[in-house]
């Protein structure tokens, strides 16, 4: 049985990518902090390119126009960290009159200094001129280095040979502090300091003999020698790459890559395709799912699934990567992603508490299940008024009669929840995708699932005009609540189906529903069809939830939680099916049902615990697809429906930089950027179709489309949700 389970599992959702997203600092737009006069620029935004870098220098200069002409400080800027976007900020400041200090501990452009001789440069997007003075346009480290230097030398910028601590937000100003005697005073301050922190260690024995170095100078002085380079990214590659190219002939390999993962799914797609072809001619010998154990002054252990291999070793290149300055911006207090401090712990279980109380208002479970008496009801909120209309034919009457009921008041904050934060989605995204799919979604909500059960049917029935064969049939006691079953599906509108005496409409419009109507979408348009256009846990999702999508945890311990849901999909089926035995035989007792297993479990555990309170609780730390991505079991059920779909984030790979801007936008945790670098379509059945990761990508590598049985694009969708291929559009 476990095997069987880990079989279905691995088919559903476990055989795709779970790759992290690494934290960085809490960036706003145009690099603003919540320190004000405080900026980050350069690739501690999320994107690691040489002209969004130039971009966002000039773009941080521009945004702080207004603070440079009130704040106070010994200096307008001062720019913390020489490289390309620090420069380009500087330069910015300079050309618009404000007075610039440079804080550079080493010299200036020295990452790009620091690169292997000969490096080649991507200067993605090819047809992006950013909005600044400072320009790039070579392709090979020498050359841009001397155009970056000749470019910076035309200004007279001050360098000050110092090393920050952290800045802090003062009654003079902002204070950039070097040390407990030294600070600097300015009116804004510029953070370029980029992933300058500390190299990534490698954890095991020798790796501080002198033979292992974290950065490659010239491969020329490796020739004949037996090299190890340990990573699975652009720069373990690049440099494997680079030795290997110098190697005469293909008898003897002296370069090994060895990397942890069993595929290379991070560097660009030219390095990968570089590093298999020599791989191929036997010039590099490529060692993926493994690792060194040890290093020794003449020879390496690698460790992989098979066991040890020790082999003879001259020089050790540690490609890990380096861990972010954070400890810069927690001194500097400003937040970083997926950090919680005490007070954002005790706002979350405040927050938590009170959501917890807002849905206990609709009666569902414990304490709260005397919230409509006079005590608590909201009516006697507005008894002079309904005494005055207290007439339910008017409208004013009905809805009168419909706020005596808590639902309203919960129903009616959701709605306008849907409605403030669906507009502010489209101001800030600003796609035709966003824009169409937020107005769908605040239209369902306001419409169907608010004014449709808690205003126009009441309102029918009090004026005679509700026919008596939909009363018995879909509203028996004048249940318009159960209204929502005409958009949401079973299960996760439960209560039409798990009744005392079945409701043969409801069942009718909930087997079409869910087993004819949604399995026809999402083979056409993929889950997100009705996850992101219909669904009222998606429209809140995809409004209040918008600016929190990067919370959502990655990674594969996460993925498996990802069937809860399915855990929840296989208790509604079984309850399905004991309710049909129920009411078909006298084996069961549906009253008996209704009491321990909707009431005593589906509702607390389900309605109650999993969708709303920690659904909706969890949306400002975990973002707004909690609910929706771990438990929901008719999502659960459309993962499977998925796996047949057309549907999928088409991908053009030759665009893809690796930057992982898109998987870290994804709230559901999906690792696009995986699918992406290979130039495989994005075809988890986790997607919803928000858009964020097609927005996010600064090169517009995505698009959504659907395929055929080859996996070839068929079609591309007419609605644009890249701003990259809108911008494009429109030049053209």
């Amino acid at each position: 049985m476990l095997a069987l389970f880990k079989r279905y599992a691995n088919w559903l959702h476990l055989s795709w990518p779970a790759g992290t997203v690494e934290r960085l600092p809490v960036v706003g737009e145009h690099g603003k902090t919540n320190v004000p006069g405080v900026y980050i620029v350069g690739d501690l935004t999320g994107i690691p390119l040489l002209k969004m870098a130039l971009q966002s220098g000039a773009a941080a200069i521009n945004a702080a126009e207004a603070e440079l002409k009130k704040n106070q400080g010994d200096v307008d800027v001062i720019v913390i960290g020489g490289g390309v976007a620090g420069v380009a900020a500087a330069i910015e400041a300079k050309q618009k009159g404000y007075s610039v200090k440079i804080l550079e501990s080493n010299q200036p452009f020295a990452t790009i200094a620091n690169f292997p001789k000969g490096k080649p440069i991507y200067t993605y997007p090819s047809e992006l001129t950013p909005d600044s003075t400072l320009q790039v346009s070579a392709n090979v480290k020498e050359d841009l280095l001397e155009e970056l230097q000749e470019q910076a030398g035309q200004f007279d910028l001050e360098y000050v040979s110092e090393k920050a601590s952290h800045v802090r937000n003062t009654n003079n100003g902002i204070e950039v502090v070097i040390n407990e005697e030294k600070t600097l005073s300015c009116k804004v301050a510029i953070i370029a300091i980029g992933r300058s922190g500390n190299y990534r260690r490698m954890g095991i024995p020798g790796e501080d003999l002198d033979k292992v170095s974290n950065r490659l100078h010239d491969p020329a002085t490796l020739i004949d020698k037996q090299v190890l380079v340990v990573g699975g990214g652009d720069s373990a590659c690049e440099t494997a790459i680079s030795i290997a190219e110098l190697n005469p002939t293909s008898d003897s390999p002296f370069v090994t890559l060895a990397y942890r993962g069993t595929e290379l799914s991070r560097p660009k797609s030219e390095n990968v395709q570089r590093l298999l072809d020599l791989a191929k001619e036997q010039k590099i010998n490529l060692q993926l799912g493994a690792q060194p154990s040890q290093i020794s002054e003449t020879n390496v252990t690698i460790k992989n699934k098979q066991g040890e291999q020790t082999i003879a070793n001259d020089n050790v290149f540690a490609m890990i990567g380096r861990e972010a300055p954070l400890d810069f911006f927690r001194r500097s207090g400003i937040p970083i992603h997926g950090e919680n401090s005490w007070p954002k712990r005790l706002l979350l279980v405040a927050f938590l508490l009170f959501i917890t109380a807002v849905y206990g208002m609709k009666g569902w479970i414990g304490p709260f299940a005397d919230l409509n008496s006079t005590a608590f009801n909201p009516g006697t909120w507005i008894g002079g008024l309904k005494q005055t209309f207290n007439d339910p034919s008017t409208l004013m009457g009905t809805i009168l009669a419909s706020a005596s009921s808590s639902s309203f008041w919960v129903t009616l904050a959701y709605s306008a929840a849907v409605v403030i934060f669906g507009i502010k989605r489209i101001r800030y995204r600003k796609t035709p995708y966003v824009t169409r799919q937020t107005i769908t979604l605040m239209t369902i909500q306001v419409l169907p699932l608010f004014i449709i059960p808690e205003i126009l049917l009441p309102w029918l029935y009090a004026n005679g005009m509700m026919p008596q064969i939909f009363i018995d049939n879909l509203f028996p006691d004048n249940s318009w609540w159960r209204a929502y079953g005409f958009i949401l599906a079973w299960p996760l509108m439960a209560w039409n189906i798990f009744t005392e005496s079945p409701l043969w409409w409801w069942i009718i419009i909930g087997f079409i529903q869910t087993f004819v109507i949604i399995p026809i979408i999402v083979w056409r348009w993929g889950k997100g069809a009705y996850c992101g256009w219909i669904c009222s846990c998606g429209a809140l999702a995809e409004t209040m939830g918008d600016r929190h999508r990067e919370k959502m945890p990655h990674g594969k311990v996460w993925n498996k939680l990802n069937f809860i849901g399915q855990g929840v999909l296989l208790f509604a089926l079984v309850l399905l099916c004991l309710y049909i035995v129920s009411w078909s035989t006298d084996l069961i007792n549906a009253k008996s049902l209704n009491e321990y297993w909707r009431n005593g479990v589906w509702k607390p555990v389900v309605d109650f615990v999993l969708a709303g309170a920690l659904g909706t609780g969890l949306y400002f730390w975990l973002s707004g697809r909690v609910w929706c991505r771990f438990a929901c079991p008719l999502a659960a059920l459309m993962h499977i429906y998925a796996r047949f779909t057309k549907f999928r984030i088409v991908v053009e790979q030759k665009k893809c930089i690796s930057c992982n801007a898109c998987t870290s936008v994804c709230h559901q945790g999906i690792d696009i950027m995986n699918f992406a670098n290979k130039g495989k379509h994005m075809q988890d059945p986790e997607c919803v179709r928000c858009s964020a990761c097609v927005q996010t990508c600064p090169t517009g590598v995505l698009q959504f489309g659907q395929v055929d049985d080859q996996e070839q694009v068929t079609v591309v969708d007419d609605l644009i949700a890249s701003n990259v291929i809108a911008n494009e559009r429109l030049k053209h």
